[in-house]
């Protein structure tokens, strides 16, 4: 698996221009985890002076889309991602560096063997943990990921 957080940085600016300009840039990659921080800006906030929640969602997912997205690659066959379903809770307001983690990357490699095998759709739930620079916790995000193999 790349480790090279600058290339996916670069992909973000590229391809996901909206969370880049708010900031949301990938810190740490690994087989199971994933870490993005984001700075609570005027550029990114809402009125009551804190992180918007939409950008909360994106620096979360990102955290475990580029696990789901970085699995599928390694296993060479053609398997389209999708979000199917979230949730999030707001336990602080998100006001300064905030970091979000994933570290469910071994979740992935069951459902991806069971799709390789049956050519079923397996679907996981994925969650992501937002904290600020005090280690606080002010959000957490879950995102049910679809995989299926694409059809030929």
């Amino acid at each position: 698996m790349s480790t090279n957080t600058a290339k996916y940085n670069l992909f973000t600016f590229i391809k996901l221009p909206s969370a880049w300009w708010c900031g949301v840039r990938l810190k740490y990659i690994d087989d199971n985890k994933a870490v993005v921080r984001v700075r609570h800006r005027w550029f990114n906030q809402n009125p009551f002076k804190s992180m918007f929640w939409a950008v909360q969602g994106m620096a979360a997912e990102f955290t475990t889309g580029v696990l789901v997205s970085n699995k599928i690659r390694e296993s060479g066959k053609e398997i389209s991602m999708l979000v199917a379903r979230n949730n999030a809770s707001f336990t602080k307001k998100a006001r300064g560096k905030i970091t979000f983690s994933c570290e469910e990357g071994q979740k992935i490699d069951q459902a991806l063997k069971s799709t390789i095998a049956s050519g079923e759709g397996q679907t996981i739930w994925m969650k992501s943990v937002g904290l600020n620079e005090d280690g606080v916790e002010v959000s957490e995000f879950n995102f049910e990921w679809t995989i299926k193999l694409k059809r030929k």
